[in-house]
């Protein structure tokens, strides 16, 4: 079957398709975003915790222009297209298929460790960020984001909602896990604790934008951990899913119109030292 994305089904696999859609509508400008504010210095070794396909390891190798990048995730898949796309680019990246709770490195090997949008999913985070301590030098830097809570981003809330609507009751935990660490006392608890010190959180609001709600529902169908849900469905049954998650969003946000779906979103920003 061709791959379309007037038809439910968007032919790849989950891994290709949040890098060809997921990442520019989300998680590009999150990732230029953290680069920006924590400036690698060119010469750097920085290190790209739940890396998944790649985004902000190289906007950081492209941003230091020498030095090096390590991105680490847990999934072979987005390694898989992680590489691809960092292939013959020119970028000092490599690639390391492993858990954050166990990081495969030794002591002090990084200056710099980015996490984006993933220490909520770790099943120990204290483990994960007393790792990311040990492979840093003395004074070396963190900088990691997690989403705030779900009612700072709508059309999430939105999503949320009508999954439990249509699909019964639960069927947002995934969704809502994504915000798992939205307060803010209890995240600067958990990094302090872990030992850094210099611990500041910021929030950062972006807006995401995609073309449609069907478009927006339909990519978090396929691309994200939510195609679980609908895995079994038929086509048919599938599609009228669709068509019902995006008119409910579109009910719920006033910023869904002719020219496309615009939600705020936003995020902790946490910096902190060794």
């Amino acid at each position: 079957m061709a791959q379309t994305e007037s038809g439910w089904q968007l032919e790849a696999s989950a891994p290709e398709l949040y890098e060809r859609y997921m990442v520019p509508g989300i998680a590009r400008l999150w990732a230029a975003d953290l680069v920006q504010r924590v400036a690698p210095k060119p010469g750097e070794r920085v290190l790209d915790v739940a890396c998944g396909t790649g985004i902000v390891a190289r906007f950081a190798a492209a941003a230091m222009g020498t030095g090096h990048v390590t991105g680490l995730d847990i999934n072979k898949g987005m390694l898989a297209v992680a590489r691809s796309r960092s292939a013959g680019s020119g970028l000092n990246i490599e690639w390391h298929e492993a858990s954050a709770l166990d990081l495969p490195f030794p002591d002090s090997s990084f200056d710099l460790i980015l996490c984006q949008l993933g220490l909520q999913f770790f099943p120990d985070q204290p483990r994960a960020l007393r790792e990311m301590i040990r492979v840093l030098v003395p004074d070396g830097r963190l900088a990691l984001s997690v989403f705030t809570a779900i009612e700072r981003t709508p059309v999430t809330n939105a999503l949320a909602a009508a999954l439990d609507r249509y699909l019964g009751p639960q069927a947002s935990a995934v969704k809502l896990s994504e915000h798992s660490l939205s307060d803010p006392a209890h995240l600067h608890e958990l990094v302090a604790g872990a030992g850094f010190r210099e611990t500041t959180i910021e929030q950062v609001m972006q807006i995401i934008r995609f073309d449609s709600a069907q478009q927006y529902v339909r990519f978090q169908l396929s691309a994200t951990p939510l195609a679980g849900l609908v895995d079994r469905m038929g086509n048919v049954q599938r599609s009228a899913l669709e068509v019902n998650i995006a008119r409910d969003i579109s009910a719920a946000l006033a910023s869904v119109s002719e020219e496309g779906l615009t939600s705020p979103q936003e995020v902790h920003v946490v910096r902190a030292r060794k």
